[in-house]
């Protein structure tokens, strides 16, 4: 009886283990995201060790941005980042991690070259004026359509 109870349980998780391999995997791309992104034109200033850039934030959500740039940084390189939005009551400066690159491609067809960064290590206070501004930005571009 009890060999048969093993047989059964393995048999199960045998089971188990086809299905999983069978089922999709998670969505890719950006279908992943878990925050929803609005695009938007935003200046950023962001530095990384010695270095300092400028440039633009083409699209936000409550967990990262994008910044266009035809020079990405390498995902990894931990940044500080500092925006604001004109409606905004001053700069949000946070820090964040780049985490996927979109590479320039000279004569390629790569019309949005930059790279994805993602907020780290945020105060309560530094989530709470992102989520702000991501809610104002999404108001404003669901109520100009």
């Amino acid at each position: 009886m009890e060999k048969k109870a093993r047989e059964g349980a393995r048999s199960a998780a045998a089971k188990a283990k086809a299905r999983a391999k069978a089922a999709p995997r998670g969505p890719a791309g950006r279908d992943r995201r878990r925050g929803a992104r609005y695009k938007v034109k935003l200046q950023v200033d962001y530095s990384s060790g010695d270095t300092f850039l400028f440039s633009s934030i083409n699209d936000i959500s409550e967990l990262g941005i994008f910044i266009l740039t035809s020079e990405p940084l390498p995902p990894g390189t931990p940044l500080r980042l500092k925006f604001s939005a004109p409606h905004a009551r001053g700069p949000v400066e946070v820090r964040g991690r780049v985490v996927w690159v979109n590479p320039y491609r000279p004569g390629g067809e790569n019309i949005n070259p930059g790279m994805g960064i993602k907020f780290v290590g945020m105060t309560d206070e530094q989530r709470r004026l992102v989520k702000e501004l991501v809610r104002t930005i999404a108001y404003l571009s669901e109520n100009w359509i």
